[in-house]
């Protein structure tokens, strides 16, 4: 049995285009991508989302996002999604120009709270007045 029969051609298709040893990572994801369990396109985007994107392991609770086993820096995030929605595309055949038009459904990341060190206004931020 030949190596390129050892595995899928969807496999195969993430090897080939994360085959550089700095795309590791991006070709596991692509992996998923391709060993979704949803039968439709939507399905599998939907599953790479999941898989990308840090949310919250219990629910109502925002801190027990930190145990989600997602990569965390956005940009990580950015490249999982785009890897897995790679090999969603070649299990179901969708064109790349699609492909590079799908981005994840996330709602946007709510605005951090200032810290209390923030809002201390210090002496030479304050203007002068003499009575």
């Amino acid at each position: 049995m030949l190596p390129d029969l050892w595995s899928s051609p969807c496999g195969n298709h993430c090897n080939n285009k994360f085959s550089a040893l700095m795309q590791i990572p991006w070709r596991v994801f692509c992996k998923k991508g391709c060993d979704c369990d949803g039968d439709t396109w939507e399905d599998c985007v939907g599953e790479c989302n999941e898989i990308c994107y840090k949310d919250p392991v219990l629910k109502d609770h925002q801190w027990s996002a930190y145990i989600d086993r997602s990569p965390g820096a956005d940009h990580y995030s950015s490249k999982c999604f785009h890897a897995c929605i790679a090999g969603c595309a070649h299990k179901f055949n969708i064109p790349s120009a699609t492909v590079d038009m799908v981005h994840p459904n996330r709602p946007p990341k709510p605005q951090p709270t200032p810290s209390p060190a923030e809002c201390f206004l210090f002496a030479e931020d304050v203007p002068c007045t003499s009575a």
